[in-house]
């Protein structure tokens, strides 16, 4: 085993100790020690891997749900991708429960904000590209900004409250809104 896959079971180990530790406690109670304790490591070995609990949280999160949804092909896989984020947030609703107790809104909106935004601009170069109609970098920016709000919010919204949509209404209209108004978007841009 290379070193590299040691530190990222070391992680794992950690991370799954912590995930133990939220569905008992909120965050801001949940300590170092006791993770260590529970995982039979020292301090050191925490702190070798991460900088503290909210890096921890931030590598959990990143790992679990956004880094996959790098695997799909974003350009056509929008309903999988989709359908996958949504899964996410429904299977696990304690861990983010805990994270919004913690972080708040506005945090988590900034969490989902900065993860969204590199996904965004893949599937508007995308567009572009397929389109042959290049936008401006100001446009395109314009865009990502838009979009990365807009799904942001749908889904902290989605996630508080889900008597308004099924989830299955959230993926189709999610899927059809990004699908059709990205391309008009983008083809309406490239004129200018």
């Amino acid at each position: 085993m290379t070193h590299e896959d040691i530190s990222l079971n070391t992680k794992h180990v950690l991370v799954n100790s912590f995930k133990k530790f939220m569905k008992r406690k909120p965050l801001s109670k949940i300590t170092i020690s006791e993770i260590c304790c529970d995982c039979g490591m020292n301090r050191k070995t925490f702190y070798y891997h991460f900088e503290d609990i909210n890096d921890m949280l931030r590598w959990m999160l990143e790992q679990e749900a956004l880094t996959v949804v790098k695997q799909f092909d974003l350009l056509h896989d929008y309903e999988e991708v989709i359908r996958f984020v949504i899964d996410y947030v429904d299977a696990n609703e304690h861990i983010l429960c805990c994270v919004y107790d913690a972080m708040g809104r506005e945090g988590m909106k900034h969490f989902f904000l900065s993860e969204f935004q590199s996904s965004i601009t893949i599937i508007i170069e995308g567009i572009e590209k397929d389109m042959n109609a290049p936008i401006s970098q100001n446009y395109k920016q314009f865009l990502c900004d838009f979009y990365t709000n807009a799904l942001s919010g749908m889904l902290l919204d989605w996630f508080l409250d889900r008597t308004d949509r099924t989830k299955e209404e959230m993926i189709s209209y999610l899927t059809i809104t990004v699908k059709t108004s990205l391309i008009g978007a983008v083809s309406a841009g490239a004129k200018e």
